[in-house]
């Protein structure tokens, strides 16, 4: 296997347009790319030395009401599409635009509670929807058809443009697409969504991004913040659990700290699944809250209809960030539009106070539960709306639960992690510190019932209680750090160590005779193993397979996060259900090169993993020069290459 991961330098992006004779960056830029807000931070490059950065936040400039422009430290990430009559010209005016049909930030969410037809929310979490075409212009989902709509793919686009505009106004001796970007990520996003993430990023005018999962960048948030101090906090075997509830999802990592030639090493061993649980889910339960309050209120019982429905979740998601940012408030107001004529004076005024917040979502997303309890599910209706693909349990604890059970071995084959470390009866991994992310937990009761329901379940098995690491900044950590990250990638600061979260694997047909209705076993081979550092690249050349050429195929993609000893070439001819998940399939038809439709050619394969964390695969014949790459075509089901 050819290594090229470990040469930080060399890996980023802008590093290498430098070396082909463009300007070097001045500035490594971190973009959090969240599902409810985005954040833009920058470390110096040539201020900077070691662990002593020289780094901020960009104030983002951004519509808050009609003809009104304010710099604000996050860019909401809501696109509001107003009518083309709604708004006197000149009003959507920006400093880098003189006019404008598109509404980004602020006024957009402000705006879009009033009118949430027009409103486009949540793109993150559609982007990596696998059964939508994220293409297509398909937001805002329930639209009527007079409202023009734009792709999951289109939103992420301006939000990005937004921040490129932003930056360029504030920076413009340091061009944004001359300098270094890191784009988070969620730890689990599948290969579409990252190369759609990737697209996304160039069609906003930015230099080839970088990609870092969200979890590992608020933990090197946190050691950038720390200023060195880092050290007296973790010791040589400690496994720190990174819990990430953002708008979107749910993100749990598992980071180990090992002690090699006198120094502390950090190494990510383990990632959750994609888990469509966060803010999201926790507005809309809130705004049921409100709605069932409204419906049972003594003078005078007010029923909601759909259209107020998604107008109030909007507003329970700003009152439930107004009172989650300031501790002392009581009570948040609420209004409600009316659908009359009379649409100001027979408006519905309400209030979400902190009594009804705290029991929704400490009891309804943070229940104690037993370290045994695994999420709920249920029977599903045959029909049902299209829309994302929530999470059925909304208990964060039993979704963390399963995957602490699930990765009770990802430490094992670490030094100085052994059975004195977990011991053998033990029925999940151990994690001895914490480390939240994610406005929520701006609420101490939220954190606290987290960490106390961890504990419980340490203290069952015998273990000592996990202790929070503090110093995090639960806003802006993942910008902050993915910035820190662009400033390590040069060869500096701290790095965690770990690769793919993944191994990867192709189905593999057998040959044998036809046999009424049985289908051919496939087996499973592996083409990247856990762990495989980006920009790595894995031959395997003991093993001749036959590609099909010149008529449609089907390839078989599976993951596992918990296979951890496959090698390159390893050849399962049976898996556990839960050992192996199975990916979006590429469906292609590739190119005969002068053979006849149908032939089967003697390959073999050559498997890479690109900056973005995708899986590059490579046909390689017997003899001549032919090459058949598979690529993403992210759409739903996938379409390979030349």
């Amino acid at each position: 296997m050819k290594r090229s991961g470990d040469k930080a330098a060399a890996d980023s992006p802008a590093a290498a347009s430098a070396a082909a004779g463009g300007a070097a960056p001045r500035y490594a830029i971190g973009i959090d790319l969240g599902t409810t807000h985005n954040a833009l931070s920058w470390v110096d490059i040539a201020a900077s030395d070691g662990e002593a950065t020289v780094h901020g936040l960009l104030p983002l400039p951004q519509l808050t009401a009609p003809g009104t422009v304010e710099s604000l430290p996050l860019l909401p990430s809501f696109l509001y599409l107003p009518h083309a009559d709604e708004l006197p010209p000149g009003e959507l005016a920006l400093p880098w635009a003189a006019a404008g049909t598109q509404v980004v930030g602020e006024m957009a969410r402000r705006r879009g509670a009033a009118t949430p037809i027009r409103l486009v929310s949540s793109a993150k979490s559609w982007l990596c929807h696998p059964g939508v075409d994220r293409r297509a212009a398909i937001l805002p989902a329930d639209a009527p058809p007079e409202v023009a709509r734009v792709s999951p793919l289109e939103a992420s686009v301006r939000y990005l443009e937004h921040l490129r505009h932003a930056w360029d106004q504030a920076h413009p001796e340091a061009p944004f697409a001359a300098q270094d970007l890191t784009v988070t990520i969620p730890a689990s996003f599948d290969p579409a969504a990252r190369e759609l993430t990737v697209e996304a990023a160039k069609a906003a005018g930015c230099p080839p991004p970088t990609l870092l999962e969200e979890p590992q960048s608020a933990l090197y948030s946190w050691i950038q913040a720390s200023g060195g101090a880092w050290r007296k906090q973790v010791q040589p075997g400690d496994v720190i659990l990174v819990v990430d509830v953002g708008g979107g999802t749910s993100d749990f990592s598992l980071i180990a700290v090992l002690e090699r030639d006198g120094n502390l090493e950090l190494h990510r061993v383990a990632v959750g699944e994609h888990i469509l649980l966060g803010g999201d889910n926790m507005d809309l339960a809130l705004a049921h809250v409100v709605a069932r309050k409204l419906a049972a209120a003594p003078t005078g019982a007010v029923t909601l209809d759909a259209w107020q429905m998604r107008a109030l979740t909007h507003a329970c998601r700003a009152a439930k960030e107004a009172l989650l940012a300031d501790a002392q408030a009581p009570a948040q107001a609420i209004v409600v539009p009316s659908r009359g004529s009379k649409l100001i004076g027979g408006s519905i005024r309400t209030e979400l106070t902190r009594d009804e917040l705290t029991a929704t979502l400490v009891e309804g997303f943070f229940p104690q539960v037993e370290v045994s309890a695994r999420p709920l599910s249920r029977v599903r209706a045959g029909l049902a709306q299209l829309g994302l693909p929530y999470a059925q349990d909304a208990a964060v604890t039993r979704h963390l639960a399963a995957f602490l059970a699930r990765q009770r071995g990802a430490v094992a084959e670490l030094e100085g992690f052994g059975a004195e470390r977990l011991p053998a009866d033990a029925s999940f991994l151990h994690p001895t510190a914490l480390l939240f992310n994610g406005g929520v937990f701006k609420s101490p009761l939220l954190s606290r019932r987290v960490l106390d329901t961890l504990n419980a379940w340490l203290a069952a098995e015998g273990a000592e209680p996990a202790r929070q690491l503090a110093g995090a900044d639960l806003d802006l950590a993942v910008a902050r750090g993915a910035a820190y990250y662009g400033w390590v990638r040069r060869g500096r600061g701290v790095r965690i160590r770990g690769g793919t979260a993944f191994a990867y694997y192709i189905a593999v047909e057998s040959a044998m005779p036809a046999v009424p209705g049985l289908e051919p076993p496939v087996q499973a081979l592996c083409l990247a193993p856990f762990g495989m550092e980006e920009g790595s690249e894995a031959e395997l050349p003991a093993l001749e397979l036959g590609l099909v050429v010149g008529e449609p195929v089907r390839f078989r993609f599976f993951a596992s996060s918990v296979r951890r000893q496959d090698a390159v070439g390893t050849l399962l001819d049976a898996w556990a259900p839960d050992e192996l998940l199975e990916l979006d399939a590429i469906s292609a038809t590739l190119p005969p090169e002068g053979r006849s439709p149908g032939d089967m050619v003697p390959v073999r394969l050559h498997a890479r993993v690109t900056e973005a964390g995708t899986l590059e695969l490579e046909a390689v014949p017997r003899s001549g020069d032919e090459r058949w790459k598979l690529e993403y075509d992210v759409r739903g089901e996938r379409t390979g290459a030349a």
